[in-house]
């Protein structure tokens, strides 16, 4: 008898274990909405370097990497410089640009293994845009193809 309310233990522990793991784990849905936000709240400033250092370390220059982003967002010089400054997130940088380029939707291909052209969610399809004009100039493409002219 003694044995049995062992089990019996052990079975109702096991079952109010998984229960509890049940209401706490994620789908993989809710983890991919997760990781989209936490994305979304990366400050351009953080992101900007990366990109510089990116271009940098292939021979392209500042001033190439700006010419990019301002045919994409619209921001220019200071509006450019404003948004360094003021650690702005991916979201609100992307909400707030002065003119998003209507050619944008000719940028095609794969960036972190995703098509950028067959992305759903608008948000992350601007910054996967912005990462493969980043990824173009990078790899020493003309400026006249990156800004599609």
């Amino acid at each position: 008898m003694a044995t049995t309310k062992k089990v019996t233990r052990a079975a109702q522990a096991k079952t109010q274990a998984q229960a509890s793991s049940a209401r706490t784990a994620k789908t993989p849905a809710q983890a991919d909405e997760k990781k989209r936000q936490r994305i979304f709240g990366y400050s351009f400033s953080s992101v900007y370097p990366l990109y510089l250092q990116k271009v940098e370390k292939k021979g392209r220059t500042r001033e190439e990497l700006d010419e990019v982003i301002a045919w994409l967002t619209g921001y220019r010089g200071r509006e450019l410089a404003q948004v360094l400054e003021d650690r702005r997130d991916l979201e609100t940088f992307f909400a707030q640009a002065p003119r998003m380029n209507p050619k944008m939707s000719l940028i095609q291909g794969v960036v972190c293994g995703v098509r950028v052209e067959e992305l759903t969610d608008p948000l992350m399809q601007k910054i996967r845009y912005l990462d493969k004009l980043v990824d173009e100039l990078a790899q020493g493409k003309a400026m006249e193809k990156i800004l599609r002219a």
